[in-house]
């Protein structure tokens, strides 16, 4: 049993924008889960409860600590688009080449951050 080849793992494979785009996946996904359902359940309960109820939310949810929330389930859905954008060219077959790979490994992150800025614009602006 002790002579038995090893299965690749992490300290065999090299690191690279792929695998940090895919544990980001998985991190967008979780937080959105959780952070996400807790907010959402509070909207809807604080709708329900009327208007003094729904006061207290848009106060928490306007300040500055209620911003960066919102705006990091923003970013954490647009993330995570992205992410899943990306590895439905991989499931259909494309993309696997290592050029290609890389860049839309580096490329998703970074659309994902300009449409957080452009969405957070349009509604701030308007």
């Amino acid at each position: 049993m002790a002579n038995r080849p090893l299965s690749p793992h992490l300290q065999i494979w090299k690191w690279g924008p792929h695998m940090a785009v895919s544990i980001l996946h998985r991190i967008t996904g979780d937080g959105m889960a959780l952070v996400g359902l807790g907010v959402l359940l509070w909207w809807l309960g604080a709708m329900a409860g009327g208007e003094e109820s729904y006061a207290t939310f848009a106060e928490v949810m306007g300040s500055p600590l209620g911003m960066v929330v919102l705006v990091g389930l923003s970013w954490a859905f647009f993330t995570h688009m992205m992410s899943g954008l990306r590895h439905f060219v991989l499931d259909i077959g494309a993309g696997y080449e290592l050029d290609t790979n890389k860049f839309w490994s580096v490329a998703a992150p970074i659309i994902a951050i300009l449409l957080t800025a452009l969405f957070w614009a349009v509604i701030l602006l308007k």
